[in-house]
């Protein structure tokens, strides 16, 4: 305990230079590549610092210059540097508003090219939507956990359908990502890391072109739910 502890307050601190690089690099880049650089050398320290090594299958799934929609289960906080170092793609993660407000790391992503939500407020939450599909429109691709927040229990839990109406929405491909193994690493609600390999299966794009109205949405949520379910590898 007393080590994952001493390493937790290192992966804190070594986040303080990389937000500051990111924010210093924010007047110069377009669509927040600078950014997305710090955030995946920092997430490469991490997972160096807990001795944690990712697998990647499936990536020759992606198509460079193609924007894609990435829907992701979700296990393990350790789950966010596993996709942000070893995606091939200038990803950017879909995250709740109150994050942004978190001094240099919260303020390199708000103006960065990551997509805030503001889950509390309906409304609100459709706005940030429309946007978040105009950013991918325009060229950026995302990550979405489809559960909304990390399982409890190892399980593969329902998905939500926050990231398939916003794939319809901006009219491009979703790709299934399968994260296996990191539910044993940092459970939700434990302190104590165990180490392990994370694998990590991206899946072939999904056509989101004739997706069109909520029947449809849901069809589309239910093929890739099914499609993760397949590779996916239930831990407790």
């Amino acid at each position: 305990m007393i080590i994952s502890f001493l390493k937790g307050i290192l992966v804190l601190l070594a986040a303080v230079p990389f937000s500051l690089m990111a924010c210093f690099g924010i007047p110069f880049q377009k669509h927040g590549r600078i950014v997305h650089a710090n955030g995946k050398a920092w997430s490469k320290f991490v997972l160096w610092t807990y001795g944690i090594k990712v697998h990647l299958r499936g990536a020759e799934h992606i198509q460079s210059g193609t924007t894609y929609v990435y829907v992701a289960n979700h296990a393990s906080m350790f789950d966010i540097p596993a996709v942000i170092s070893f995606i091939p793609d200038q990803i950017r993660l879909v995250v709740k508003k109150e994050l942004t407000r978190i001094p240099l790391w919260g303020w390199a992503m708000k103006y960065g090219g990551y997509i805030s939500i503001d889950r509390s407020n309906p409304i609100a939450a459709a706005r940030s939507l429309e946007a978040a599909a105009e950013k991918i429109r325009d060229g950026t691709s995302v990550l979405l956990f489809a559960e909304g927040t990390r399982t409890r229990d190892g399980k593969l839990q329902p998905f939500k359908m926050g990231a398939f109406s916003l794939a319809a929405k901006a009219g491009v491909p979703v790709i299934p990502v399968v994260i296996n193994n990191s539910f044993r690493i940092l459970p939700k609600g434990s302190l104590r890391v165990h180490p392990q390999d994370i694998e990590l299966v991206i899946g072939k794009p999904i056509s989101t072109q004739d997706v069109e109205g909520k029947v449809k949405e849901i069809a589309l949520m239910e093929q890739v739910r099914e499609i993760i379910a397949r590779d996916f590898v239930e831990q407790s």
